[in-house]
């Protein structure tokens, strides 16, 4: 084993070379937006507590909320929301045997990434025209 020529092998591929199909890039992101739901929830409790606090902690939770940034941390974890349960009913027709081919693999990828998107949009116009 010691005297193997490991110079005229070829490297296995590696991130920087190695283009990950987009059916990996989905279920990565499903575990990032897992996780980053976290921040929509945070600020959600935080408005929450903040409103059977005082006035005065509503006032500035609702201020936040309310801002640029709230907007932007809401519609992010609206989005998160709708990726990860169509990722979610995806794996649950994996589960089934259904869609495990790389084509249909592809093709519920792009489903999830523009469904995703579209009811995300529908969301916030709902949202203020209600």
């Amino acid at each position: 084993m010691a005297d193997v020529n490991r110079g005229n092998r070829p490297l296995s591929p590696h991130l920087q070379v190695y283009k990950l199909p987009i059916a990996a890039k989905t279920s990565i992101l499903t575990r990032i937006t897992g996780h980053a739901l976290v921040a929509g929830i945070l600020l959600l409790v935080w408005w929450l507590v903040a409103s059977v606090s005082s006035p005065g902690a509503f006032a500035v939770a609702d201020w936040v909320l309310r801002s640029w940034i709230g907007f932007i941390v809401m519609a992010g974890s609206a989005w998160a929301l709708w990726y990860h349960t169509l990722a979610g009913i995806r794996h649950l027709f994996y589960d089934a045997g259904i869609g495990l081919e790389i084509h249909e693999a592809e093709k519920s990828s792009w489903a999830i990434i523009i469904g995703s998107v579209v009811l995300t949009l529908i969301s916030i116009i709902l949202f203020f025209v209600a």
